[in-house]
């Protein structure tokens, strides 16, 4: 069995779009509409996919408060200042569990909580 996709139902789109895009780091690979107003767009290459779905209509989305999406970074401390000077907010960490790992939450625009992990040599 392959792993495909995660989907995140989206409160709006092009803010969803504009966080995965510029600060997760995730390309559109594929985007269409959907009937009445909806729209859907796949993000990122390889084994990494992320499907944003947006429905028309507006509404709120529901987040599951355990759930979170982690995305390997290369340095953690330059991550996090990224994260600031874009003006989010760390949600929690950094954490350092054992030596060999290191990372830090922050939320999308929708709730999700966003994992930053950067795996120490």
């Amino acid at each position: 069995m392959k792993f495909l996709w995660t989907t995140i139902s989206v409160k709006s789109m092009e803010e969803s779009l504009a966080f995965y895009q510029d600060i997760v780091g995730l390309s559109i690979s594929r985007r269409f509409p959907t009937g009445s107003n909806g729209e859907i767009v796949f993000l990122g290459g390889g084994e990494t996919k992320v499907e944003l779905i947006y429905d028309g209509s507006g509404k709120d989305v529901v987040i599951g408060a355990d759930i979170s999406l982690g995305f390997e970074v290369d340095c953690l401390e330059e991550k996090m200042d990224f994260i600031k000077e874009k003006g989010l907010k760390v949600d929690s960490g950094p954490f350092q569990p054992n030596p060999g790992v290191k990372f830090f939450f922050v939320r999308d625009p929708n709730g999700l909580r966003i994992q930053f992990v950067e795996n120490i040599v």
